[in-house]
């Protein structure tokens, strides 16, 4: 067959689905691409020049073989000295986890704390995730939380490393850190689309295209685009999202290779909620509101962009030795039209809400550079490994709201039970307060790997970093600087051919930003976390398995201590906890036709004085999935989101929700060996459930739902 047929082809593919996409040619969503984890796919070939962690989409499976996420190194789980669970293309496929919360909230011990239709939280061990890195490079938080609905189409795999892991990203605190680790081009041609129709108008198209650009491949590309447009259970709130993501690179010598890359996700809501339900009555009595109850009117939005531009350069030394240079830029553009509902209801008449309607725009840069070598280096007639790198970044943030005079900020809200919608928009001509601000942040990093005999590896590494900041947010200075080397200590023997003991140890290093009652910035929380765990390689190193206990404690955490009216803002105090528990994971290939995934998560915090503190966090969690190939064109399915009852104590009284599982199911029938269609149920109970308790204002989670794909691949 002509060498340029199939491009041509998949070329024509992507232009025959462009019209498609519902955030027009402006967007091209990343999806998954929907191939079939058992459908034989173009082996990925890997050069030393190219040495990136190994792709998980062409081998469908559940696992993979190594990993740098944790400390640099490239490591297996069972070399990890810390908990790491791996989400790869094939389950997400297979489950159509195609936004991050739903991909998160499958892995052992994370929640995705929605606490609104357009922004989250991530918890892990009951501690927030501050920790975002996309193949391994560190992307900062502006404010802690997420903005918008991430798709993850653009990804090949998502590591969760759980522990306090500040080792490569600065800052470490004894949650977890999530390293998303990108698609990238194949020497050979490879193709795949998919369309999805599902409940409430849900409507998506994704595609993938991947292969050489020159004829002796030494130049290689990947396209990958996907959309979506639906509506929501949620009433008057819907969503228009697209994802682009493109990436060229080329082997320069036969030793360094270059690679320059483009991703841009738009979304596109309406009827976004601003704040949530309020969960108590006046007399401290739960409100129990029908699911799709919101409060925002039609007219509200709230549109983001996110665009990352980055280069790369890897050379691979004739001595084992790699070094890589990377520069990302990445640019977050917010624009909302918003409307916030608070106070609490009459239980009789639903009288006693108000509202406050804002206009809120911001814009946040980030730069990062990064340099790091890795590789062999022998001692004591040993052969043990060693990174050395060096990151900085800069992230600038410009945020402003406007507010409403007519209506009025705390005008009256009708009875959000028997409420249709309709309030008239705001004039939004009170101009209001804002933020504008500068974090730099430097990192020296270095991690090794010896071994000290056969059985026995130590990884060794320390973090410098020093973090100075400039401006302000909302009339409080933003000003500081901060220095602090964080060490690491980490152990692993192999006890017998398949199982391993391992240890570590890290200190804890938190840079915080909430306000004191004083109105000054609370100092840093430092601390230490701990890990001891036995962990299995299986079945032909086909399955793995794990059983860790941890204990961490922190000094000066920010806990919520009230509203203050006068700044408009929540004031916290620092509080010392101490966190304790264990977790069990078995994930990877019982045999050929059956996969598995399973975590469970038992966990207790408790302040100084031996109470209970952060109890919106589940104290035991249980994730199971698996899929069974039960006829060779039939794959069956289903997983399980158990966790247990949680609550929040107000001055109004205390808000709980009860223990719950959510059960999926999913079929796939394989008409050939590149058309094939998927059935996905999800929440097949039709639970009813609030999202989270990480504020005091909450919105429940989606009913039963439905969704039929139809994809091809080639």
């Amino acid at each position: 067959m002509n060498s340029r047929t199939p491009r041509r082809r998949g070329a024509a593919l992507l232009l025959a689905l462009s019209p498609c996409l519902p955030v027009a040619a402006q967007v091209a969503a990343p999806a998954a691409a929907a191939s079939s984890p058992e459908a034989t796919l173009p082996a990925v070939t890997v050069r030393g020049a190219a040495e990136t962690d190994e792709p998980t989409q062409a081998t469908g499976a559940w696992t993979t073989r190594r990993s740098r996420s944790a400390t640099g190194l490239a490591q297996s789980a069972r070399e990890t000295p810390q908990s790491m669970s791996t989400i790869t293309r094939s389950q997400i496929d297979d489950f159509k986890l195609t936004s991050v919360n739903v991909v998160l909230d499958a892995a052992t011990g994370v929640v995705a704390e929605k606490v609104e239709t357009d922004r989250t939280y991530y918890t892990a061990r009951g501690f927030d995730i501050v920790n975002f890195q996309i193949d391994g490079i560190g992307l900062p938080f502006a404010y802690g939380l997420v903005d918008g609905d991430l798709d993850t189409a653009i990804y090949d795999r998502i590591d969760v490393i759980r522990g306090a892991t500040g080792l490569t990203s600065g800052t470490g605190n004894p949650s977890a850190a999530v390293n998303f680790v990108r698609k990238r081009p194949t020497r050979e041609l490879q193709a795949s689309a998919a369309l999805t129709l599902g409940s409430w108008n849900d409507r998506r198209v994704d595609a993938d295209l991947a292969g050489p650009l020159s004829a002796d491949g030494r130049v290689r590309g990947r396209l990958v685009v996907a959309a979506q447009d639906k509506d929501s259970y949620l009433d008057r709130y819907h969503l228009k999202k697209g994802v682009f993501h493109g990436i060229v690179e080329a082997d320069v010598t036969p030793d360094t290779m270059l690679s320059l890359g483009h991703t841009l996700q738009q979304n596109r809501p309406t009827g976004s909620m601003w704040g949530a339900l309020p969960l108590l009555y006046s007399d401290g009595t739960p409100t129990d509101y029908d699911v799709s109850t919101s409060t925002a009117p039609s007219w509200t939005s709230w549109k983001s962009d996110t665009a990352i531009t980055f280069a790369e350069a890897r050379h691979q030394f004739a001595n084992g030795w790699q070094a890589q240079a990377v520069l990302t830029h990445k640019q977050i553009r917010g624009d909302g039209k918003l409307f916030y509902v608070y106070g609490l209801p009459d239980p009789v008449d639903g009288s006693g809400l108000a509202i406050y309607p804002s206009i809120y725009t911001t814009t946040n840069r980030q730069d990062i550079a990064d340099l790091r070598a890795s590789g062999p280096f022998t001692l004591a007639g040993r052969e043990h490994e060693l990174v050395v790198g060096a990151t900085t970044s800069r992230s600038r943030l410009h945020a402003q709201s406007t507010y409403g005079s007519n209506p009025d900020v705390g005008a009256p809200f009708p009875d959000l039970a028997t409420w249709d919608g309709q309030y008239p928009e705001s004039t939004f001509d009170v101009a209001g307060d804002g933020a504008r601000f500068t974090d730099k942040q430097r990192n020296l990093y270095a991690a090794t790997r010896l071994s000290a005999s056969d059985a026995l590896h130590l990884v060794l590494g320390a973090n410098h970093t020093r973090i100075d900041s400039s401006g302000v947010s909302y009339s409080v200075s933003r000003a500081r600087q901060e220095t602090k080397t964080t060490p690491y200590v980490g152990a692993v023997w192999d006890v017998a051919p398949q199982w391993s003991l391992y240890g570590s140890w890290t200190s804890i290093f938190l840079p915080q930003f909430e306000l004191g009652d004083d109105l000054q910035r609370l100092a840093p929380a430092t601390g230490s976390n701990t890990e001891l765990g036995v962990k299995a390689e299986l079945l032909d190193k086909r399955l793995s398995a794990s059983l860790a206990v941890f204990r961490a404690k922190q000094a000066n955490l920010a806990s919520a201590l009230r509203f203050d009216t006068a700044t408009n803002q929540t004031l916290y105090e620092g509080v010392d906890t101490r966190s304790r528990g264990f977790e069990a994971e078995v994930v990877g290939a019982l045999s050929s036709s059956i996969k598995l995934s399973a975590g469970y998560t038992q966990l207790a915090i408790h302040d100084d004085e031996g109470e209970d503190v952060r109890t919106f966090s589940p104290r035991r969690m249980l994730r199971a999935a698996g899929t069974w190939q039960a006829l060779p064109p039939l794959k069956l399915g289903a997983s399980v989101n158990w966790r247990s009852e949680t609550s929040r104590s107000t001055g109004a009284g205390e808000i709980r929700q009860p223990s719950y599982a959510l059960l999926n199911l999913m079929a796939r029938w394989d008409f050939s060996p590149k058309i094939y269609a998927t059935l996905n149920l999800d929440n097949v109970t039709d639970k009813k459930y609030l999202t989270s308790l990480y504020w005091d204002q909450g919105l429940y989670g989606e009913p039963r739902k439905a969704s039929v794909s139809l994809g091809w691949s080639y």
